[in-house]
C-alpha cells in the first residue's frame, strides 16, 4: 500500500528541514515505531531510547528515502536495525556483568553503576591490556558466542588451550574492570 500523497510533501518538508512537517511525521509514525520495538522485544527504558534512536536515524536518512516502497516498509527496517542494536548492546552488558562476577547473566553486578559509555570505555581498556591470545579467545567466546571447538578452530590451537587462555583472560580482564571502580 503507497503512502497517501499528502506524506509524500511531509517526506520532502522533513528532508528540507521543515520542523512542522517532522513534528506531524513524528505524531503520526511514533506509536508505529513504540509498538514495533515493543514487539521486537525492547523493553524499559530501551523502549524509549529506542524510538528516539529511529527518529534520530529517520532525520538523518529521510532524504535517502526513494518512495519506491512504503514509508512504513522503509521505517520497519529502520525499527529492526535499532532493535538488533539494543538487543547488542543488552547482550554485551549482560556479559560484562557475568565477566565481572554476578551469579547470572542479566543480574547486575555489585558496585557496577557505570553508564553505558562509560562501562564501553573500560570494557575497550580492560581488553586492551590483554595479550593479542588472550584477547581472542575472550572475545570469541564471551562476546560472540562461538563454541569452544570454534574459537579452537580460529585461534589454530586445541580446545584445552582455549580453556585455560579463557580462564587467565577472564581473570585479567575481570581485575581490570576492579581496577577502574577503585
Amino acid at each position: 500500500m503507497n503512502e497517501p500523497l499528502a506524506h509524500s510533501a511531509v517526506f520532502t518538508q522533513c528532508a528540507e528541514g521543515d520542523r512542522a512537517a517532522w513534528r506531524d511525521l513524528h505524531r503520526t509514525y511514533y506509536p508505529t515505531v513504540f509498538a514495533f520495538l515493543r514487539a521486537l522485544g525492547v523493553e524499559g527504558s530501551d523502549l524509549d531510547d529506542g524510538c528516539q534512536e529511529v527518529f534520530v536515524l529517520l532525520l538523518r536518512k529521510i532524504g535517502q528515502f526513494e518512495r519506491r516502497s512504503d514509508f512504513r516498509t522503509w521505517l520497519y527496517r529502520l525499527c529492526a536495525t535499532q532493535a538488533r542494536r539494543l538487543r547488542r548492546r543488552a547482550s554485551m552488558m549482560s556479559k560484562i556483568t557475568w565477566l565481572f562476577g554476578s551469579s547470572s547473566p542479566g543480574e547486575p553486578a555489585s558496585g557496577l553503576e557505570w553508564d553505558d559509555a562509560v562501562a564501553f570505555r573500560r570494557v575497550e581498556k580492560a581488553l586492551a591490556v590483554l595479550s593479542p591470545k588472550l584477547r581472542l579467545v575472550l572475545v570469541l567466546r564471551e562476546f560472540e558466542g562461538l563454541d569452544v571447538d570454534a574459537v579452537a578452530a580460529i585461534a589454530n590451537c586445541p580446545e584445552a588451550t582455549v580453556w585455560t587462555r579463557l580462564h587467565y583472560a577472564r581473570k585479567q580482564f575481570e581485575a581490570s574492570l576492579r581496577e577502574e571502580t577503585e
